[in-house]
């Protein structure tokens, strides 16, 4: 896993398809601070607890502590709602050159 601690979030980043078994994940700086995970998803009644607490670990283990973390379930397991948000984060803190 990737450390950004030492990083912000600096643009607006997605990773991720709207393709069924996926999950599209965008996020963009937190004007008021903090970690903001919002989920919409087909499973949501089922799985919200476990995608909010997937993505929300992926962030804490990064050392994110200011985003806003949208995630647009289509099914995906934990495993791949990990890997979205990483890259998602990844991209969305990756200095421009």
């Amino acid at each position: 896993m990737n450390d950004l601690s030492e990083s912000r979030i600096v643009r607006i980043a997605s990773a991720g398809s709207a393709e069924k078994s996926d999950v599209l994940v965008t996020v963009s700086p937190n004007p008021t601070g903090g970690v903001s995970i919002q989920v919409k998803s087909v499973v949501k009644a089922f799985y919200e607890d476990a995608i909010l607490a997937a993505a929300r670990e992926t962030a804490r283990e990064m050392g994110i502590t200011n985003a806003l973390i949208d995630l647009d379930d289509f099914g995906a397991l934990e495993y791949v709602i990990r890997a979205r948000v990483e890259t998602a984060l990844l991209r969305a803190a990756k200095e421009e050159a």
